[in-house]
C-alpha cells in the first residue's frame, strides 16, 4: 500500500506530440502524467478489464472477433485482451511513444506482462481520433479509454470523438452489430444521449464502485446491423 507521504519519483520524462508525458513510481504504484494532468495508475484495473469485458460479452459469441483498443496506458485492458483466448485480431492505438516504450523495455511491462509480443496484436503509433477518422479498417469492437471521459479530456483535439460527428466516425469502423465501450472516471448521461443521437443502439452504462467519490464507468453501445 502507498503511505501518503510518501514521494513520487519520476522515473521518465518525455516531451511528446501533445506535450509532456510523464511516468512517475509512487510507493508501489505507477502513474502516468500528461501535461500535469493525472491520467492513470496501476492501482487498481477493474474498469478497464471490465472494458474489453463488457465488449466481448455484447459480441454474442461472434467468432475471433477483431478489437481496436483506443489508449494503452498502463495496460490492464490490452493485457486482460490478450488473456482471453476468444479474441482474435487485437489492434492497439497509442499516440505517445513513450507510453509504448514504457511497456516495451521500462516498467510498465510489469503490467502488460508481454502482451504487446502476443501474435494478435499490433500498436499502432497514432492519435486515436485520427485513425477512426481515417482508418480503412474495420473492428468488431472499439474499447476506448484515452481521457477521464467525454467531459474531461486529456488534450482539446479529443474532444471532437465524443460528439455526433466523431462518433459517427466509431460508427463507421465498426461492423454491423458492433460494440463500442467508453471508459470514463465517472457516469455522463450526457454522453448516452450522444450515442442515441449518433444512431447507436443498445446504449447502456455499466458502473465499477471505487473506494472514494463517484464509481468509474464503462459506456456501451452498438451499431445497429
Amino acid at each position: 500500500m502507498t503511505a501518503a507521504y510518501d514521494s513520487p519519483v519520476i522515473l521518465d520524462r518525455r516531451d511528446g506530440p501533445y506535450g509532456e508525458v510523464v511516468l512517475r513510481r509512487h510507493g508501489a504504484l505507477l502513474q502516468i502524467i500528461a501535461n500535469g494532468c493525472f491520467l492513470m495508475d496501476t492501482s487498481d484495473g477493474r474498469s478497464e478489464r471490465l472494458l474489453v469485458e463488457a465488449a466481448l460479452a455484447a459480441l454474442d459469441g461472434r467468432p475471433d472477433p477483431a478489437v481496436l483498443i483506443g489508449g494503452l496506458g498502463v495496460g490492464f485492458s490490452l493485457a486482460h485482451a490478450v488473456a482471453d483466448p476468444r479474441w482474435g485480431r487485437i489492434t492497439v492505438v497509442e499516440r505517445e511513444r513513450a507510453v509504448v516504450d514504457w511497456h516495451r523495455d521500462g516498467p510498465l511491462g510489469e503490467v502488460s506482462a508481454g502482451a504487446l509480443g502476443d501474435p494478435r496484436t499490433e500498436v499502432v503509433c497514432e492519435d486515436l481520433v485520427s485513425y477512426v477518422r481515417e482508418t480503412s479498417d474495420t473492428f468488431d469492437a472499439l474499447c476506448l479509454d484515452i481521457d477521464n471521459g467525454p467531459g474531461w479530456t486529456v488534450t482539446d483535439g479529443n474532444g471532437s470523438l465524443y460528439s455526433v460527428a466523431g462518433l459517427a466516425s466509431c460508427a463507421r469502423v465498426l461492423r454491423p452489430g458492433g460494440v463500442l465501450a467508453v471508459w470514463s472516471a465517472k457516469p455522463s448521461p450526457e454522453f448516452e444521449g450522444s450515442l442515441w443521437n449518433a444512431g447507436f443502439q443498445q446504449v447502456r452504462t455499466e458502473e465499477v464502485p471505487v473506494a472514494r467519490g463517484v464509481p468509474d464507468a464503462v459506456h456501451l453501445a452498438v451499431r445497429p446491423g
